[in-house]
């Protein structure tokens, strides 16, 4: 199962768990939002990267560590539910 409107990094990242980021993109709330926030700051950061939108390195790292702590909630959540 691919995950839909996902970034390919988060896709790799989860791959295997596809079933399960599905059953609680549909179920938890919390969850969903959490995919959602992570693909915006990732398009931030790609947008960044690719010289379409202007911001300083401070900026940039900001938002990385954003997206990893958003990760690793994810990752929690992921392995809660498959425990």
């Amino acid at each position: 199962m691919k995950l839909e409107h996902l970034d390919h990094a988060l896709e790799q990242e989860f791959a295997g768990h596809a079933e399960t980021i599905h059953r609680l993109k549909v179920s938890d709330p919390h969850f969903k939002a959490l995919l959602e926030l992570n693909h915006s700051i990732w398009r931030e950061i790609h947008n960044i990267e690719n010289g379409v939108t202007a911001a300083s390195d401070d900026y940039l790292t900001s938002l990385r560590k954003q997206r990893l702590a958003i990760l690793d909630d994810i990752a929690k959540l992921v392995g809660e539910a498959e425990a």
